[in-house]
């Protein structure tokens, strides 16, 4: 995705997944991640992100663009993007909890799992929903006790966000796979007010970028290309796991990422 360069220094699966009670540790279960991850790759889109021409080939389903393959490029970074749905979001007093924005490498020399980015704390901006010209505003978002960060989107903007730790130094030719992956949840905007969570139509999905180093500033495209975006899935009340992956399905099945 497209990430300005006012924010230089720091830029750098699914339904089925059992819910995440609000205190949730490590994930469990390993098989059940990795077969959503395969579906986040394989199924459409659960709706329109509102916005997004139908141009855009990610606009109905995911898509791998590098892959595997970063090239010339040997910096990376994980990053999300919450919309809401073409038909419009009516829940006013409904927000996105985002956590734990993970990112896993593949290596193709020992076959390992490494975390490359643990995103505990996130950073964004409110971009117009086609990303034209990179243009972008502050965004609505704060910081969550429990951790992470909530967030909404809405008035021609979504919400595209990266770790707070910055981009990270990669070696192009070491990697074999790479997993993103989030928790989120809705969340009420103000507490005393309505609960129209049941109401909120939040789209979120997940992907990852590589960069030239870890310093360079966007310039359309010649400094950065997209890795891959996944599945975008409704956000409901109960903790979920949001993904992307650019492995195959049986190195996935033979090697899970130990994800969190």
């Amino acid at each position: 995705m497209r990430l300005p360069g006012a924010f230089l220094a720091p830029l750098s699966v699914l339904g089925l997944l059992p819910a995440l009670p609000a205190d949730a540790g490590p994930v469990k279960n390993p098989k059940a991640v990795v077969e959503e991850m395969i579906r986040d790759m394989t199924l459409p889109h659960e709706g329109r992100p509102h916005g997004v021409p139908d141009a855009y080939d990610w606009a109905r389903r995911p898509r791998l663009s590098m892959g595997n393959a970063p090239g010339r490029f040997r910096a990376f970074s994980a990053w999300g993007q919450l919309y809401e749905d073409a038909g419009g979001n009516p829940a006013r007093n409904t927000r996105v909890h985002l956590r734990t924005l993970q990112a896993w490498i593949l290596s193709r020399k020992d076959g390992t799992w490494r975390r490359v980015q643990e995103g505990r704390e996130l950073q964004g901006a409110a971009f117009r929903e086609d990303f034209v010209e990179n243009r972008n505003r502050p965004a609505d978002a704060r910081p969550v006790k429990e951790g992470g960060v909530s967030a909404s989107a809405g008035d021609g903007h979504n919400y595209h966000f990266w770790p707070a730790e910055g981009r990270v130094p990669i070696d192009p030719d070491d990697v074999a796979g790479v997993v993103i992956a989030i928790q989120a949840r809705l969340v009420l905007d103000d507490p005393l007010g309505p609960d129209d969570r049941a109401k909120a139509k939040y789209l979120l999905g997940v992907g990852a970028d590589y960069w030239l180093d870890v310093q360079a500033a966007w310039d359309h495209f010649k400094t950065n290309a997209d890795v891959g975006i996944g599945r975008f899935r409704y956000v409901t009340e109960d903790w979920a796991a949001f993904t992307m992956t650019t492995a195959p399905a049986d190195v996935l099945r033979k090697n899970p990422p130990p994800i969190e």
